[in-house]
C-alpha cells in the first residue's frame, strides 16, 4: 500500500470531499480554492469555519498550501500525487479527440518519421499542451557498417539496413583516428553483423571485444566501443524526439517566474544528450504513468508535468513513447485516456508495417 493511499484511508469523508473538491478546483481553475467557495459545493452542509480546520489539517498532513497571503488552498506535489493514485477519476476517451488525433495519419503510413510528426502535432493540439514523441529505433537486420572521417573531432558512421533502410549518425571519435583503424573498425564490425539488429550487435561486439581485446588495434577498438555508445543512446540523438506546443506552455504561464520556468524547459530538452530517458520512464510497465513536478529530474525546475505511455511493436517489446507536458494543474483525467489511446495507435500502425 502506498503512502497516499494510507493516508486516504485514515482520512473521513469530509476531509476526503474536501481534499478532493480543493485538488479539482484547482486542477480547473488554477486558483487557490477557499472554504466560503467550498460551502456551496460540499455534499452536506458544513460552515465556512469548519471547512478551514478541514483545510487546516490538510495543510499540515503536507497535502495542501497557502500561495502568499491567499485565504484559499492549492494541493502540494505530495497533494496532487496522492490524488492521481487514489481520486483521480479517468474519463473515457472524447470522441471528438480520438477523430482529431485518426485524421492526422493520412494514407501514407510508410513513412514513419512523418508519421509521428502528425501524431505529435495532433496529440499537442488536442490536449493543448506540449507534446513528446519517442521515434522508434530501427530494430531490422544490419547489411553493412562504415566510418566516414569528416575531421579531426568529427565522424560518421553509416548504417545500411537490410531492408533497404540507411542511417548517417555524427558522433566525435576518439582522438588519432587514421583512415587504416577506421578501416579495421569497420571490417570487425561487418564480420560480426549477419542478421543481427542493433541490439543484437551491441551485445555481441562487447563479447567479441573482451574474447579479442589483443587482435583488434587499439584506436579501431576505441572507435568501436565509441560507436556502441552512439547506438546504445548515449551520444546525442534528437532526431528520435518530437516535440510540439512550445508556444501551448508559453500562453498558459501565469507570470515572469513560471515564463522563465518553461523556457527552462525547453532549453533541458533541446540540450539533453541522453533524451531517450523517456522511454526508461514508461518502460517500468505497460499503460500510462504520471510524474508529477520533481518527481521527474527532467522537468524538476520547470514544475511542469509529464503523462507518458509507450508504444509497442507487433513483438510486444517497448520501442518509443509518447507523452504530454503541462502545468501541475494538468486536466489528468482527460489527458491520460488521449496518451493511451494515442500510444496504441502508434504501436498498431507500427506494427501494421512489418
Amino acid at each position: 500500500m502506498t503512502e497516499g493511499k494510507s493516508i486516504l484511508d485514515e482520512m473521513n469523508d469530509r476531509s476526503r470531499e474536501v481534499f478532493r473538491r480543493v485538488v479539482e478546483g484547482y486542477l480547473e481553475s488554477g486558483d487557490p480554492v477557499g472554504s466560503r467557495t467550498l460551502t456551496r459545493t460540499m455534499s452536506e452542509k458544513v460552515s465556512a469555519a469548519t471547512i478551514r480546520n478541514v483545510m487546516q489539517d490538510l495543510e499540515y498532513l503536507g497535502l495542501l498550501g497557502s500561495p502568499h497571503v491567499s485565504a484559499g488552498r492549492i494541493p502540494t506535489q505530495r497533494g496532487l500525487r496522492m490524488f492521481v493514485d487514489g481520486l483521480l477519476e479517468v474519463s473515457d476517451l472524447n470522441e471528438q479527440d480520438r477523430i482529431k488525433i485518426d485524421e492526422t495519419l493520412g494514407s501514407n503510413t510508410s513513412d514513419v518519421t512523418g508519421m509521428l510528426d502528425r501524431i505529435s502535432t495532433a496529440l499537442s493540439g488536442v490536449t493543448r499542451g506540449a507534446s513528446l514523441v519517442l521515434a522508434p529505433k530501427h530494430e531490422a537486420p544490419i547489411k553493412h557498417v562504415e566510418f566516414v572521417n569528416l575531421g579531426h573531432d568529427r565522424a560518421l558512421v553509416v548504417l545500411v539496413f537490410a531492408d533497404g533502410h540507411v542511417e548517417n549518425r555524427l558522433f566525435t571519435p576518439p582522438a588519432g583516428q587514421t583512415p587504416s583503424s577506421m578501416r579495421e573498425a569497420a571490417n570487425f564490425l561487418n564480420a560480426l553483423i549477419e542478421g543481427k539488429t542493433l541490439s543484437d550487435l551491441q551485445t555481441a561486439i562487447r563479447r567479441e571485444i573482451h574474447a579479442r581485446r589483443q587482435e583488434i588495434d587499439s584506436l579501431a577498438h576505441a572507435l568501436v566501443e565509441s560507436g556502441i555508445a552512439l547506438w546504445a543512446g548515449d551520444g546525442d540523438a534528437p532526431e528520435r524526439l518530437i516535440v510540439r506546443g512550445r508556444s501551448n506552455l508559453l500562453s498558459a504561464a501565469g507570470g515572469d517566474e513560471e515564463l522563465d520556468r518553461i523556457r527552462h524547459l525547453f532549453d533541458d530538452l533541446e540540450r539533453k544528450k541522453d533524451i531517450a530517458e523517456f522511454l526508461d520512464l514508461a518502460q517500468e510497465g505497460e499503460g500510462v504513468r504520471i510524474f508529477i513536478g520533481s518527481e521527474n529530474k527532467l522537468f524538476s525546475l520547470s514544475g511542469s508535468s509529464l503523462v507518458v505511455s509507450p508504444y509497442m511493436n507487433a513483438d510486444r517489446k517497448i520501442i518509443g513513447a509518447v507523452g504530454v507536458i503541462g502545468p501541475t494543474r494538468l486536466n489528468y483525467g482527460r489527458i491520460v485516456p488521449i496518451v493511451d489511446y494515442t500510444a496504441q495507435l502508434v504501436g498498431r500502425m507500427i506494427s501494421d508495417r512489418k
